[in-house]
C-alpha cells in the first residue's frame, strides 16, 4: 500500500432492492484480502430497530449472532463467511442503534445544550462509527455496504455520512461502488438502462459519484449497453462491472477478478499490491459446484418460505457436502403443515434431518414429530438450539412416558417443564438483546461430538431464554440419551447424542455461525457424512 492510512470502499445501490450488495461487498473484500491487505467489512443498515433481534424473519431473515453477542444482519455471516473472520457488533450499524446512542449522550449532556440535529450530530455518530470500526481492526481496507435502495427516505443520513467521510478522508481514500439493476423489457429481451441511468443521477445529486458501476442482470452485459452505462455516468468502460446471475455465489468473487475489478480499484485507490492468490478459492468453488453423489437432507422449520431464515444452515451443509465430495440437496418441510397433517408421510425418503432454532408454539409439535421419526426410524438428525429442546421433550414424552412432557415457553402450567427458563431470564421484560447470546465455552465428553470436534474444550455461539431442566437430566439418560457436552459450571446441557443411534445429536448452541467454506460445522459434516451412510445403507 502507498499509504498507511486506511481506505475506503462504499458498495450503493439503485433501482431496486435484494440486488446482492452484500455478496458484491464480500466478494470484493475477499479479493482484497487475497492480495495480502488486511480488510475489514461493515453494514450500514436504514432500519429504526435497534438491531435484527425482535424483526420477523420472514421480513428480514436470519438473526445473525456475533461472538460478542450481537444480534446482527444475515449479510454479516456472509460476510465471516467469505473473510473467515469474527467481526463484532461495531460493524452493523442501524439507524435505532445510532439514534440510542445520540439520545443518550443529549440526556447525559454530553452535546452542551446544544439543539441535537440529524445534521450534525447523528451524521457525525455514523461517519465515527464506520471509522473507529477500520481503526479498531487495523484495516488497510473498510468496505462499507450501505442497505437499502439509494433514494429511500431513511437512508438520507448515511447517504450525508458517507459524503462527509469522502470529504474528510479525501478523494484518494475513498471509492464508491453502485450496485444496479438492468432489467430486461420486451419480447425481444433488450436490456434497458434507463433505471441504471436514474439512480446515478440521484446518487449525483447527493454529492457522491460513483467509481464503478455493478450491473445485476440475468444475463452479461451487453458491450453497448455498458459503454452506454459509462458514457452517463462519466466513468471508463472498464469501470462497468457485469454481475449476471451465477450457480453459486461463490463464482463472484473469480467472476470480478476476470473483469479486473481488482486492478480498477488498486489504480482508483493508489495501491501496491500482489496478484491475488485465489488457488484454494478456485478448488472450493470447483467442489461446491461438482459435487458427486447427491445425498437429500430436510430441514423442518417454520419460515421455510423465505429460504433465507435458515441461510447458515444451507451454507453449512454445502460446506459439508464440498469436503465429502457429494451434492447436499435441501428438503424444505414447513412445520406447522407437518402439524396439521398428523402424519409424517412428508418426510420419507430423505437421508437426514435438521430441527433449527426457532421459538413460540407454531410449528413446534410438527418439529417434534419430526425429531421422534427420525429416532424410530434410525434417520440422522441434527437439532440445533429449539431442536435440542424439542428432542429432549419428544424424548420424555414417548420414551420416558412423561405425559404432557413440554418445554415451559410453550407451557408454562405443564407438569413435566423438561425444558425451562434460564434463571438469568427470569422476569425479563424486555425481548431485544436480553438472551443468553454470544460465545461461550462447553466442556465436551466422549461421544460422536467429541470424535467430530477433536477437542475437549469447544467455544460456540448461542441464543435462548431456555434450557434442559437440570431436575430431568438424570432420569433422561438413564434412559439412554446422554449430554455430552456441559457448560463450564456442569451444570447446562448443551450437546445430547442417543445411544444406539447412528447419528442423532443436537446442540443448545448454533454451530452454523462460525462454518466457513474451508472449515464446515463439525456437527453439520457429521450429519452429511451419517446421511451418506444412511443412503448406502
Amino acid at each position: 500500500m502507498m499509504s498507511s492510512k486506511t481506505k475506503y470502499i462504499f458498495v450503493t445501490g439503485g433501482v431496486s432492492s435484494s440486488l446482492g450488495k452484500g455478496i458484491i461487498a464480500a466478494s470484493l473484500a475477499k479479493l482484497l484480502q487475497a492480495q495480502g491487505l488486511k480488510t475489514t467489512i461493515q453494514k450500514l443498515d436504514p432500519y429504526i430497530n435497534v438491531d435484527p433481534g425482535t424483526l420477523n424473519p420472514y421480513e428480514h431473515g436470519e438473526v445473525f449472532v456475533m461472538t460478542d453477542g450481537a444480534e446482527v444482519d444475515l449479510d454479516l455471516g456472509n460476510y465471516e463467511r467469505f473473510l473467515r473472520c469474527n467481526l463484532t457488533s461495531e460493524h452493523n450499524i442501524t439507524t435505532g442503534k445510532v439514534y440510542k446512542k445520540v439520545i443518550e449522550k443529549e440526556r447525559h449532556g454530553d452535546y452542551l445544550g446544544q439543539t441535537v440535529q440529524i445534521i450534525p450530530h447523528i451524521v457525525r455518530e455514523i461517519v465515527d462509527g464506520v471509522k473507529n470500526a477500520a481503526k479498531n481492526a487495523k484495516a488497510d481496507i473498510c468496505m462499507v455496504e450501505l442497505g437499502g435502495t439509494v433514494g429511500d427516505i431513511e437512508s438520507m443520513p448515511f447517504m450525508e455520512a458517507v459524503r462527509l467521510l469522502g470529504r474528510e478522508e479525501g478523494r484518494e481514500n475513498v471509492m464508491f461502488v453502485h450496485t444496479t439493476l438492468i432489467p430486461v423489457v420486451g419480447a425481444v429481451g433488450e436490456q434497458k438502462t434507463k433505471p441504471t441511468q436514474h439512480s446515478v443521477k440521484e446518487l449525483q445529486g447527493l454529492g457522491i459519484r460513483p467509481d464503478v458501476i455493478v450491473g445485476r442482470s440475468d444475463e452479461v452485459l451487453d458491450d453497448d449497453i455498458a459503454a452506454k452505462i459509462a458514457f452517463f455516468a462519466d466513468i471508463p468502460r472498464e469501470a462497468v462491472i457485469s454481475a449476471p446471475d451465477v450457480k453459486t455465489i461463490y463464482e463472484v468473487p473469480l467472476l470480478f477478478l476476470e473483469q479486473g475489478f481488482p486492478q480498477l480499484i488498486e489504480k482508483r485507490l493508489g495501491l501496491k499490491t500482489k496478484k491475488p492468490d485465489v488457488k484454494q478459492w478456485r478448488d472450493f468453488v470447483d467442489r461446491i459446484s461438482n459435487g458427486g453423489e447427491e445425498v437429500e437432507i430436510e430441514i423442518i422449520g417454520k419460515y421455510t418460505s423465505l429460504k433465507d431464515s435458515y441461510i447458515s444452515h444451507e451454507e453449512t451443509l454445502r460446506y459439508a457436502g464440498a469436503v465429502l465430495g457429494c451434492k447436499v440437496k435441501i428438503r424444505w418441510i414447513e412445520a406447522p403443515d407437518l402439524e396439521d397433517s398428523g402424519n409424517t408421510k412428508k418426510l420419507e425418503g430423505v437421508n437426514g434431518v435438521i430441527v433449527p432454532g426457532g421459538f413460540g408454539n407454531r410449528g413446534a409439535e410438527g418439529k417434534i414429530m419430526g425429531a421422534r421419526w427420525a429416532r424410530e426410524n434410525q434417520i440422522p438428525y441434527l437439532g440445533v438450539c429449539f431442536g435440542f429442546q424439542l428432542a429432549t421433550v419428544e424424548f420424555a414424552r414417548n420414551v420416558l412416558g412423561l405425559e404432557k412432557a413440554n418445554s415451559a415457553e410453550l407451557d408454562p402450567d405443564g407438569p413435566h417443564p423438561v425444558v425451562d427458563i434460564l434463571p438469568e431470564q427470569e422476569g425479563v421484560v424486555d425481548m431485544g438483546a436480553t438472551m443468553r447470546l454470544g460465545e461461550h465455552e462447553i466442556k465436551v465428553l466422549d461421544g460422536k461430538a467429541k470424535e467430530l470436534y477433536g477437542k475437549d474444550i469447544i467455544f460456540e455461539r448461542h441464543r435462548h431464554r431456555y434450557e434442559i431442566n437440570p431436575n430431568y437430566i438424570e432420569q433422561i439418560e438413564a434412559k439412554g440419551m446422554k449430554y455430552t457436552g456441559r457448560d463450564s459450571s456442569g451444570r447446562r446441557m448443551e450437546i445430547l447424542e442417543l445411544e444406539g443411534h447412528p447419528y442423532f445429536v443436537a446442540s443448545q448452541f448454533h454451530p452454523e455461525f462460525k462454518s466457513r467454506p474451508d472449515a464446515p460445522s463439525p456437527l453439520h459434516l457429521g450429519l452429511v457424512k451419517a446421511a451418506l451412510a444412511n443412503k448406502k445403507a
